[in-house]
Order: C-alpha cells, then structure tokens, then sequence
C-alpha cells in the first residue's frame, strides 16, 4: 500500500515537472527570432503619447550601496513579482547578486538603458520576464529622475551576436531593454519599453 502511494506520488511529481518544462519551451517557442516591426497598437501608442501618465518624483530614495556594488536603479515589474536594485556597473560578480546596468545613458534618460541579468530561479533575476507582454508596465526609479513608467513594446529572442536591442537611436524616447540568456546560453530574451 505505502509502495503504491510513493509510486503515485513519484508519477505526480514527474508530470508536474514535465509540465513546467513544457510550459516554458512553450512560452520560449512561442517568441519570435528577432525584434518585430513596429505595429500600430493603438492601445500601446495612447499610453506612449499620454504625458498625464508621467510620474517624476523622488518619493523613494534608492541606496548608494547594496551588498558592496553602487546602486544605479530600482526595477519593479509587478506582472511578475519583481522588484530588484540595478547595479551601476557590468560585471560578472555583481552579476550573481542583481540584475547591472549593461549599457546606455543613466536611468530614467534619453536613449536606451539596457539591463542584464541571469534567468536562474531566484526572486529578483530576469527568469520571468519570458512571461512580459506588449502592454505591460515597468516601473523604474532612481535618486535623479525620480520614479518612472515604460510599457512593453516587443518582447523576442535573439543570437548573443546581435547587438541591436542595444542601439541608442531612440528618436529622443526614453527606453529600457532588459537582457536575459535562454536556450542554454545560445540566444538571448530581449524585452523593450518605452517611458510613458
């Protein structure tokens, strides 16, 4: 009977897990190769030309310091739970602890600041942001700009070679890119949006 019962619940386990794992080949096939060509989303482009939506204030201070690495930003995407401080500086120790600034301006400011961090299973890593839509609000906060809004504008995978997502042409728009690994390091998750 005992032997019955571990037998059930081993076979439940094994399901469960095969689900996840096909969950997430799901999700991660259902992303398109490459960034999309803008598409007129009427619904995206109101809230990227409503300025009522721009909130600017310092209501929150972010620390200088966390764990020995300068503080860049606070990153909050609540459709995932994440809520996380960006690291001034790229590199791979750092890295392990937080998501770092990757490249571009400052937070909150013209042009295109990218975010990378790793997709392991921790709470405030990048393992989720597979689960972003168009539409989708990011809330980013630093000590100089204040607290800001982007919505999501394109999410795709892409070759560790392809440095577009990085480009600064952004015809004077504030954006974020935010960067992950997937497929075992062979392509990247890029995840665009623009302050609104």
């Amino acid at each position: 009977m005992i032997k019955n019962i571990i037998k059930l619940f081993v076979i439940l386990l094994i399901g469960v897990l095969i689900g996840n794992v096909a969950y997430g080949i799901y999700r991660e096939i259902k992303l398109e190769d490459g960034p999309r060509s803008y598409q007129n989303n009427i619904e995206i482009e109101n809230m990227l030309n409503n300025k009522n939506n721009i909130k600017n204030n310092l209501s929150e201070v972010i620390p200088d310091e966390y764990k020995g690495y300068k503080v860049s930003a606070k990153l909050i995407i609540e459709k995932i739970n994440l809520e996380t401080y960006v690291f001034e500086e790229y590199n791979e120790d750092a890295m392990w602890i937080c998501p770092t600034k990757y490249y571009g301006p400052n937070p909150n400011e013209i042009g295109n600041y990218c975010i990378a961090a790793h997709n392991y299973d921790k709470k405030n890593m990048f393992n989720n942001i597979i689960k972003l839509e168009e539409g989708d609000k990011i809330k980013l906060i630093d000590n100089v700009n204040g607290e800001n809004n982007y919505v999501v504008y394109d999410v795709y995978k892409t070759d560790p070679q392809n440095t577009e997502s990085l480009s600064q042409f952004t015809n004077n728009n504030i954006e974020i890119t935010l960067i992950t690994c997937s497929d075992y390091s062979s392509k990247r998750i890029i995840v665009k949006a623009r302050k609104i």
